[in-house]
């Protein structure tokens, strides 16, 4: 089905994930304060030179997709924005930032198409 003008579009939060951590504290998991990624639509862009425990991209993952998407703002996904390292013994937290909307069209990011059905 192609698009019929802006009916296939919705839109995604960039976000920004950043490491924040107590000053002085020893850290576990590999990072260092101010270590960032940003996510871009399903994209995960890393600056040049820096990793990332996949401990703690494991952690976070999960809840990457659903930042990404306008909730209410009474939801808790709208209001708490830092993650736990997964190591107990790590002091540092993720902290993720919504960052502007980007636009996508449905038609390209999936060949499924869209039903004519509301609750499809």
């Amino acid at each position: 089905m192609q698009s019929d003008g802006d009916g296939d579009v919705f839109e995604l939060y960039d976000l920004k994930v950043e490491v924040v951590s107590p000053a002085g504290a020893t850290i576990y998991c590999g990072a260092r304060p101010g270590d960032s990624f940003e996510m871009r639509g399903e994209m995960l862009h890393f600056p040049d030179g820096q990793g990332f425990s996949i401990y703690s991209l494991a952690a976070l993952l999960p809840l990457l997709p659903a930042k990404q998407r306008p909730t209410h703002r009474n939801d808790w996904m709208s209001t708490d924005a830092e993650v736990a390292c997964p190591d107990p013994n790590c002091p540092t937290r993720f902290r993720i930032t919504r960052l502007g909307l980007r636009r996508f069209r449905h038609a390209d990011t999936t060949a499924v198409p869209l039903s004519d059905a509301k609750d499809a």
